[in-house]
C-alpha cells in the first residue's frame, strides 16, 4: 500500500489542495478529452521507443495499474537474478510509489567502489524541464531508499535538431540530459514535503489554499473550474491583455473585475481601452492606427489560413520531432475592398507526405498581386519557411509569398479595436462572435485546430473509424469558416 506515487507527490508539490481533492473528490476531476488522451499516448509511444537506447531488458509493467504488487515483486526478481537494464522498474518506500521507466546497470563506478545504477526518465518534450527533474529527485528518494544507489539521473528527451532520414535512428532521435546535480540539490527538502503531503491527504478538510499562479504553472489543474467558481467566467482581471503579473496583483488588492479597475490605475494603451470597454460596454477603437493599417493593405487580398499536424517522433524524412506540417488550407481571394470573396481549398488525401501537394496547389491558387493576410502570420510564414527547405525548386515562389505576407491579428494584439466580448482574448475564435455574431463555429462538427490536427493524424495512421467522407467535409467547412471568419472582420475594421 501506499500514500503517495510520482504523480500524486508533483501534484501536492504544485498545490496541497490539488492533492487533496483528487484523493477525496475524485467526481471533480473532467474527463480525459481526445487532445489530451492523444498526448498521453505519444508519450507512451515515446517511452517504449527509448528502451531501444538500452535494448534487452525485463519489463515490469503492471498488468493492472491499480495493482503494482506484483511490478514491485517483478523488479526485485530482476534485480536478483542480475538483471542489468529494467523497464518500468518499480520501488516503494516510505509509503512512497515509483516506477522509473529505464534502470540500467553498467560499469560506472560509485564513490566506494561499487557498480551503480543509472536511472533514466523517458519525457517527450526536446529539452530536460524544471518539473522532470523535480520528478526524478522524488524517484531517486524512493529508489535509493530501497537499497539501490544510482550513480546518475538522466532525462531521455527528444532532440529537436534530429532530422529523419530513412528508418528512425533513436541513437539521434534521444538526447540524454544528466539531472543528477540538480537532483541531490532537490532532494533536499523531499523528506520534508513527503511528510507535510501525506498530512494533507490525512486532513478531514481541503487545505486553504488561494487561487494562484500554481493553478496553470507547471500544469492546468483539474480543479480550476472548482477552485475559481467564484471568478466570473467573463470581464474578470484574468483577461487583462498582456497582464504580466498585473491580474495577480489586482486580485491580490481586492478587484476581481477589468470594470472595478480604477481610472488611476496605470495601464498601457491596450489595457486602457479593454477596462473602458468594459466600463461602457462599448468598442473602443484607435481610429488612427486602425486606419494607417488598413490603408496599408494592397489588393486583390488573399485571406489564408493553414491547418498543420505535428508528432513527437517524425513521420516523413526531412522532417524533426514536433515539427508542423502542413495538410490543408482554405483561401478566400477579395478584388477590392467589400467585394464578395472567391473561395479555393485543398486537404491532403491522408495517404503519406502532403506537403508536396500542398506546396503545388497552394501556388497554382494565389496569384502574383496583391497581398497575403493571415491571422497570426508568423506562424503561416514558419510553415513556408520551412517548405522552402524542404522543396528547394519552390523555395523563391515560397519565399515570395512570405514577402507579401500580413497579420489580421495585429489590429487586435496593438488593442487599437478592443470589443467587451473578446474579454482580453484576441483568437479569431472569440474575435468572429464578438464582431460577427451571425457566424460562429458552434455549429461545426470540427470547431478548433487542435481537433483538425488530431483527427488528420488519424487518419494518415489509419486510426480513424468514422466515415472518411463525412471527416473530409468537417475539415473542409472548419477551416472555410476560418478566412471567411478573417474576411468578415476586416469588413467590420474598415467599417469602424
Amino acid at each position: 500500500m501506499h500514500l503517495l506515487s510520482k504523480s500524486t507527490y508533483m501534484r501536492g508539490r504544485q498545490c496541497p489542495k490539488a492533492l487533496w481533492l483528487y484523493k477525496h473528490r475524485r467526481e471533480l476531476v473532467p474527463p480525459v478529452d481526445p487532445a489530451r488522451q492523444a498526448i498521453y499516448d505519444s508519450g507512451t509511444a515515446v517511452g517504449l521507443l527509448a528502451q531501444q537506447l538500452f535494448p534487452g531488458g525485463v519489463d515490469c509493467s503492471p498488468a493492472d495499474p491499480r495493482d503494482f504488487g506484483p511490478a514491485l515483486a517483478a523488479t526485485q526478481r530482476a534485480i536478483a537474478e542480475g538483471r542489468t537494464v529494467i523497464y518500468e522498474a518499480a520501488f516503494l518506500h516510505d509509503g512512497v510509489l515509483a516506477a522509473l521507466d529505464i534502470l540500467v546497470k553498467d560499469g560506472d563506478a560509485l564513490p566506494d567502489g561499487r557498480q551503480g545504477w543509472k536511472a533514466y526518465e523517458v519525457k517527450s518534450s526536446s529539452s530536460a524541464k524544471e518539473y522532470q527533474w523535480q520528478d526524478a529527485a522524488l524517484q531517486a528518494h524512493v529508489i535509493e531508499g530501497c537499497g539501490i544507489a544510482l550513480a546518475d539521473v538522466s532525462i531521455v528527451h527528444l532532440d529537436s535538431g534530429y532530422v529523419r532520414q530513412g528508418a528512425i535512428d533513436v541513437r539521434k532521435l534521444f538526447a540524454i540530459t544528466s539531472v543528477k546535480q540538480l537532483v541531490d540539490v532537490e532532494r533536499r527538502d523531499v523528506p520534508a514535503r513527503i511528510e507535510a503531503l501525506k498530512a494533507v491527504l490525512q486532513g478531514a478538510e481541503a487545505p486553504a489554499v488561494g487561487i494562484g499562479p500554481q493553478c496553470t504553472s507547471p500544469f492546468a489543474c483539474d480543479f480550476k473550474a472548482h477552485c475559481w467558481a467564484h471568478v466570473p467566467a467573463e470581464g474578470s482581471v484574468f483577461q487583462l491583455t498582456r497582464a504580466r503579473g498585473k491580474d495577480w496583483e489586482l486580485y491580490q488588492r481586492g478587484i476581481v473585475l477589468l470594470k472595478d479597475i480604477p481610472d488611476s490605475e496605470p495601464l498601457s494603451g491596450a489595457q486602457r481601452r479593454q477596462v473602458e470597454g468594459a466600463k461602457h460596454g462599448r468598442a473602443q477603437v484607435d481610429g488612427l492606427a486602425l486606419r494607417r493599417w488598413i490603408e496599408d493593405l494592397r489588393y486583390p487580398l488573399h485571406h489564408l489560413d493553414f491547418e498543420t499536424f505535428a508528432t513527437a517522433v517524425p513521420l516523413f524524412d526531412g522532417t524533426r520531432p514536433f515539427q508542423q506540417l502542413p495538410f490543408q488550407y482554405s483561401l478566400h481571394v477579395q478584388q477590392a475592398p467589400g467585394a464578395a470573396p472567391a473561395h479555393s481549398a485543398f486537404l491532403a488525401d491522408g495517404s503519406g507526405d502532403p506537403r508536396a501537394a500542398f506546396v503545388e496547389h497552394l501556388l497554382g491558387a494565389i496569384g502574383p498581386e496583391g497581398d497575403i493576410l493571415a491571422y497570426n502570420a508568423p506562424f503561416e510564414k514558419l510553415v513556408l519557411k520551412q517548405l522552402a527547405q524542404h522543396l528547394p525548386q519552390h523555395a523563391d515562389a515560397l519565399q515570395a509569398l512570405v514577402d507579401r505576407m500580413k497579420d489580421l491579428h495585429t489590429p487586435f494584439k496593438a488593442g487599437w479595436y478592443v470589443v467587451p466580448a473578446m474579454n482580453g482574448r484576441t483568437s479569431i475564435k472569440v474575435v468572429l462572435p464578438a464582431l460577427v455574431p451571425h457566424l460562429r463555429y458552434d455549429d461545426l462538427a470540427v470547431q478548433e485546430g487542435g481537433t483538425a490536427s488530431l483527427l488528420f493524424a488519424q487518419l494518415l495512421a489509419g486510426r480513424y473509424t468514422g466515415d472518411v467522407e463525412q471527416l473530409r467535409t468537417d475539415l473542409l467547412a472548419y477551416c472555410a469558416l476560418d478566412t471567411l471568419a478573417m474576411v468578415e472582420v476586416l469588413g467590420v475594421l474598415e467599417g469602424a
